[in-house]
């Protein structure tokens, strides 16, 4: 059964939580000297400003979105999957590579810049008291939600970055040489993943770091298809944004405080939820509790209404047929109810998160309607809960570090902006 990007990242979370470390199979996902000595690396410091980037693909039936960047010296294209449920970005890696899924791009030929054990970054990646194996490298292993993994050392590279004020900047940024990877079942042909989360081997942590831009990384996935991604705080009028806190509980990743979800305006699907923001998902999945909910309010919803249950489609779980096939949501708005979350702030008010049919719904290519909303406890997250893409489109979201904040506005996603005035 497809069900598109399976939370990436997430299950970075959840091995933290149970002490996972190290490769399950030793004798074959050791790690090894790479490369010679590491080359000194410079940093740079200039006035703040922000990067966008073109966003590629969809929902459905693609499954998945991916940006492209340009890396090395020359620089060459690669496809990244960016996913704000990760810290570390890594490549496909000709070093040389013992185990390499298909990409669209020939493998990265790593530099000689190792980082070393020592280094901020490497220890980040790893529990405090770690030992390195090699200390003139840094090895580092991420294992994901559907199971795929990536073993591999840490360089450091060059990326040619245009940013929004004009400035063409060439920054060193630590990224992940990757030569044992392991697919996961809802794999896609990319190049690597572009790590978006709150760690200090994120891509915008680092650049932060360096002074260039604010600790704040956004997207904007438009329900057509394709949007865009930006790092920095200059592009959209914060006034016009609706923010809730982001929990401290949860370190590594985007998560609010806790949540209500509402059916239909009114109804309560199930209280105290923790959401996770997770753009490496495509769907949006509930804990096994509130997803039995949700679903027992939809069947009620439409027991009256002229739709049957389609057990033969397998796109998603749960897809419904109607007296003839649908072209779009537009085409079952009548029968189906928005959804919305309902965060508590802190302050006793509470900060609405609307996810319109759009939001939940997708049309198959039979035809049908199906619910983006999975069973999570059923796809191995336990009692976490998703905010996926589906649930993120046509919003520009907005996580900022520096205030400890998450954000959501209204916006365009089909445009990419040049400046605040082409956003809100």
């Amino acid at each position: 059964m497809e069900i598109g990007k399976v939370v990436m990242g997430v299950l970075v979370m959840l091995l933290g939580l149970s002490g996972w470390s190290a490769a399950a199979d030793p004798q074959h996902r050791r790690s090894k000297s790479v490369f010679p000595e590491p080359a000194p690396s410079s940093s740079i410091n200039i006035v703040r400003s922000s990067l966008v980037f073109p966003l590629h693909g969809n929902v459905y039936p693609m499954g998945y979105y991916y940006v492209t960047l340009n890396i090395g010296q020359p620089p060459k294209p690669y496809f990244l999957d960016p996913d704000t449920g990760s810290d570390l970005t890594w490549l496909q890696c000709d070093a040389p590579c013992v185990r390499c899924t298909k990409a669209p791009h020939p493998l990265y030929r790593p530099t000689n810049d190792l980082v070393i054990c020592k280094d901020p970054v490497c220890a980040s990646l790893h529990p405090p008291g770690h030992k390195c194996e090699h200390p003139q490298q840094c090895d580092y292993e991420v294992e994901y939600a559907d199971g795929g993994s990536s073993l591999g050392v840490l360089v450091r590279d060059s990326f040619p970055l245009n940013f929004t004020n004009g400035l063409q900047l060439v920054p060193r940024l630590v990224l992940g040489c990757g030569y044992d990877q392991i697919p996961g079942p809802s794999s896609h042909p990319l190049d690597g993943v572009l790590g978006l989360g709150k760690g200090k081997s994120s891509i915008v942590s680092q650049l932060n770091d360096q002074g260039v831009i604010r600790n704040v990384v956004g997207h904007c996935v438009s329900s057509r298809g394709g949007g865009f991604l930006f790092f920095g705080d200059d592009l959209y009028d914060s006034s016009r944004v609706v923010w809730t806190p982001m929990s401290r509980d949860q370190h590594a990743h985007y998560s609010s405080g806790y949540a209500e979800l509402i059916f239909g305006g009114k109804t309560s699907v199930s209280k105290n939820l923790q959401v996770t923001f997770d753009s490496g998902s495509s769907y949006t999945y509930l804990n096994s509790l509130a997803y039995q909910s949700l679903v027992h309010l939809v069947r009620r919803e439409l027991s009256d209404k002229p739709l049957r249950e389609a057990l033969d489609d397998q796109t998603l779980p749960l897809c419904w047929r109607g007296r003839r096939p649908f072209k779009s949501i537009r085409d079952v708005k009548k029968f189906f109810k928005p959804l919305a979350l309902n965060f508590a702030d802190g302050r006793r008010s509470k900060t609405l998160y609307d996810i319109p049919l759009e939001g939940y719904l997708i049309i198959s290519l039979k035809g049908n309607v199906c619910m983006g909303i999975l069973n999570g406890t059923e796809a191995g997250l336990q009692d976490f809960n998703v905010l996926g893409d589906i649930s993120m489109q046509d919003k520009m979201v907005i996580y900022d570090n520096d205030k400890y904040l998450i954000g959501w506005t209204p916006a365009n996603c089909d445009r990419l902006p040049k400046f605040k005035a082409a956003i809100l």
